[in-house]
């Protein structure tokens, strides 16, 4: 997919995440993380500027995930000084979901296309796809896109009307 429904697919995977973290009255932390997995929604496609890494090679894996995951609660952890040990455990949670989030969201929106990917790599080289659509599609991809917006809509909406 294109940069536009990996953002779309970056919001609709995060939008339980940041409606959960809302209600929870995290209002701004759900805000900043929906920020921070729309923008890390496309860093597995930084893959075709690096030499020597195939194209939907080791950025699009769930160790990828996990990897980034890990970081960005790394980041937290060093960063945020909560006003509780138990507080700064949620965030640093929250920061390792987000990242799982952005990247796995990614690898779902490939896999919509005949490519497809290798989630399990270098365990297994087995690719993936639904071939349901190409990349280059503009429909999939303005349709991931309004989907997205629709859910973190709909989750804005439960927050208010809940919350």
């Amino acid at each position: 997919m294109y940069q536009t429904g990996h953002y779309g697919g970056a919001l609709t995977a995060y939008a339980p995440l940041g409606t959960i973290v809302a209600l929870m009255g995290y209002g701004e932390i759900a805000l900043v993380g929906g920020l921070v997995c729309v923008a890390l929604s496309t860093l597995p496609d930084y893959d075709h500027r690096l030499p020597l890494i195939d194209h939907r090679g080791p950025t699009h894996t769930i160790l990828f995930a996990l990897a980034v995951g890990a970081g960005l609660a790394t980041l937290a952890a060093v960063s945020i000084d909560a006003s509780s040990t138990l507080v700064d455990i949620g965030i640093d949670a929250f920061a390792f979901l987000v990242g799982v989030v952005s990247i796995g969201s990614h690898l779902l929106t490939d896999a919509l296309t005949p490519m497809g990917i290798r989630p399990f790599w270098p365990v297994s080289r087995r690719r993936y796809s639904f071939e349901m659509t190409t990349a280059d599609n503009p429909v999939a991809n303005y349709g991931l896109f309004g989907l997205g917006i629709a859910a973190a809509l709909a989750g804005l909406s439960i927050t208010l009307v809940v919350g």
